[in-house]
């Protein structure tokens, strides 16, 4: 996905500002409505296992969005620019319904849905004809209309601007010291909308925060900010390992002990199709993938078999080894 120069904006620059939102010292009762995503739900289930343990623990409550559709993945629109917005906008009106943001742990989630929400958002003062059109066909389904009054939040941007990184490391009670972690943010977090919470879409630095902010040592590598590859799997599968081999040879000769996503897409083509990769590529890999929620959750205490960290293809085990 090419960048189109999203605005980056930096509320944690000011702090307990009612303008942007920074967060406090300390979180209020946090409240979401929740959007897993399919990947999450299906092959990759440990990591809506993950999501749910890490968020009870921090005390935020998740109201599962379980009538919301897939949001297409950007697949839709290449079909028709309104059937993607159509479903997303019902998607984003089920949680105005509940008077909540809507969040997701998914970074493809966020892409596609936090850029309808853009768009409509943008169309109710250029063409609202368009949003008439998309209400209009909620309306045939029995569906309530978009209003333009909920947000689209991934949850490392509730984590960092809602929560707050202080109040977050105040919970950590195993801190991962000497784990060197990789996050891999993928393409459509940081490049998919046009404003940009908490992070700057060409130097990101929020998941390196996080990472320290539990005692991890986070690494760089040039591949940070790329594609996985997992778009071109359905039809150019040998390019698509092979994008994903040079993002986890990137990692590996940084030195990680551990790559990093929150994207659950991105957790497919690097975790579960990593021995794949392997044979395309022609070399040995091995190298643990995690979900963000999976490694917050280690260092707040929280078992690994309760983050579903046995379910994973590459063994998580060396991570757990090197933190005792």
């Amino acid at each position: 996905m090419l960048s189109r120069n999203p605005t980056y904006v930096n509320p944690l620059k000011c702090p307990l500002c009612p303008v942007c939102g920074s967060p406090p010292n300390m979180p209020t009762t946090l409240k979401y409505a929740y959007f897993p995503g399919c990947v999450a739900q299906g092959a990759c289930r440990e990591l809506d296992q993950s999501t749910k343990a890490l968020t009870a623990a921090l005390g935020i409550e998740l109201i599962e969005l379980k009538k919301a559709a897939c949001c297409g993945s950007g697949t839709f629109k290449e079909d028709s620019q309104l059937l993607e917005d159509t479903v997303n906008a019902r998607n984003i009106a089920l949680a105005e319904e509940l008077h909540l943001p809507l969040l997701t742990h998914c970074s493809t989630c966020q892409g596609v849905i936090g850029h309808v929400d853009e768009r409509l958002k943008s169309s109710q003062q250029n063409d609202p004809q368009y949003i008439e059109q998309i209400n209009g066909l909620l309306k045939k389904e029995g569906c309530s209309p978009y209003q333009g009054s909920s947000e689209v939040k991934h949850l490392l941007w509730a984590l960092v601007g809602d929560y707050g990184l202080e109040a977050l490391q105040q919970k950590v009670t195993r801190k991962l010291a000497g784990l060197k972690c990789a996050a891999f943010y993928g393409c459509y977090l940081l490049r998919a909308q046009d404003r940009i919470p908490f992070d700057d879409p060409h130097q990101p630095e929020s998941m390196e925060n996080v990472f320290r902010a539990v005692g991890a040592t986070p690494v760089y590598y040039q591949g940070r900010t790329q594609c996985c590859g997992w778009p071109l799997a359905s039809y150019a599968t040998k390019q698509s390992f092979q994008m994903a081999g040079g993002r986890l040879q990137e990692a590996i000769a940084s030195g990680a002990d551990c790559l990093v996503t929150p994207c659950p897409l991105c957790h497919l083509n690097l975790d579960s199709r990593q021995p794949e990769v392997e044979q395309v590529i022609g070399q040995k890999l091995g190298l643990p993938v995690l979900h963000l929620p999976q490694l917050v959750a280690l260092a707040l205490g929280i078992s690994p078999q309760k983050l579903g960290l046995d379910r994973h293809i590459v063994s998580t085990q060396p991570i757990l080894d090197k933190l005792g």
